[in-house]
């Protein structure tokens, strides 16, 4: 081989590779150092890989995991641009970029303020949330054209921002449209994590992306719901405010007549004990005492025993506001306060 084909030889490239050693790039560039490529080249596309090129700014050709020999015949839009029309080996100059589209996992989201939310049980409330996503590339052309363009080097750090701002600008109207309960929420997280992986799809799609999954890890309600939800969870769990009282009134008098603290000690513990005794009988006697008699009256019809403030027998039927006697049944004036027989109050 004489020494000017040597050059010429050494500024072409015969094959074209790209294997990704980081785990967030999205889109490489690859580095031609000012050579040219041969008709001919062998070029290999890996899977998880989309090979784009692109000749003086236009989409030339895409292509897929395999491996090819660059010809007119694998090229069919860069012939026709370079109007090869004979098939002849000549170096061109095109750039090309190898796209990732494997799934980039473990991505973080979280809510930075508070989203606002209409709840059925407790008015608007403030939630916050977390989670993490995967996403990849599932539009090259549409990627390059809408987003990195001519950047030599893309990572996921250079979408991550637009994809999180995406989601929790979502977040509300995700949550609103679900109308899932506060209180309800933790058991959903499933269904609501579905719900806005397919409410999400249609802003990715635009820009080539495409969310895989969507996790959310906890929403949380702010402190002050949540230790007023505390509270209550505690009474229910208390039960009987009774039979807890004359517990706890016992516990303390055990606590009591067990101090040891000398003259001083004993007669604090003895008050101490007065003390509770007089709140354990005032609990007992709480606890034992029955609801108050209703007063009676007679039926003015059927003269059955009926609650003084019944409007009807439940015997007859009669209505008692007849002007009629609760006592005696003798008939009364319109008005009557008094029964002018047996002077019985109306």
């Amino acid at each position: 081989m004489s020494f000017f084909k040597k050059i010429i030889t050494s500024q072409l490239i015969d094959v074209i590779e790209w294997t990704d050693s980081s785990a967030n790039t999205m889109v490489y560039r690859y580095d031609r150092d000012g050579k040219e490529i041969m008709m001919g080249a062998q070029l290999t596309v890996r899977e998880s890989q989309v090979a784009v090129f692109v000749n003086e700014g236009k989409i030339a050709d895409v292509f897929q995991p395999g491996r090819y020999e660059l010809s007119t015949q694998n090229m069919p839009i860069m012939t026709a641009l370079k109007s090869w029309k004979y098939g002849f080996k000549s170096p061109f100059q095109a750039e090309v970029y190898f796209v990732n589209t494997k799934q980039f996992l473990d991505l973080k989201w979280g809510t930075s303020n508070p989203v606002m939310m209409r709840d059925a049980e407790f008015g608007m409330v403030r939630l916050r949330a977390f989670g993490i996503y995967t996403f990849r590339v599932s539009d090259p052309v549409a990627f390059l054209k809408e987003v990195f363009g001519t950047t030599e080097l893309m990572t996921v750090e250079g979408v991550e921002g637009q994809i999180k701002r995406t989601v929790v600008s979502a977040l509300s109207d995700i949550l609103a449209q679900s109308k899932i309960p506060a209180l309800d929420l933790a058991a959903n997280y499933d269904e609501l994590g579905q719900f806005a992986l397919n409410a999400l799809a249609p802003r990715f799609a635009p820009l080539g992306l495409k969310m895989e999954s969507f996790v959310i890890e906890n929403i949380s309600l702010p402190q002050e719901v949540e230790a007023a939800m505390d509270k209550r969870t505690s009474m229910g769990v208390v039960g009987d405010l009774n039979k807890y009282t004359q517990f706890q009134a016992a516990e303390a008098l055990r606590d009591a007549a067990q101090n040891e603290g000398g003259a001083a000690g004993m007669g604090a513990g003895l008050g101490a004990g007065m003390a509770m005794g007089q709140m354990m009988q005032g609990a007992f006697q709480g606890g034992a005492q029955q609801p108050a008699q209703q007063a009676t009256a007679p039926c003015v019809s059927c003269r059955a025993s009926i609650s003084q403030n019944s409007r009807f027998c439940p015997e007859c039927g009669a209505s008692q506001s007849a002007d009629a006697c609760r006592d005696c049944g003798k008939p009364l004036a319109p008005g009557a306060k008094f029964c002018p027989e047996c002077g019985a109050k109306q």
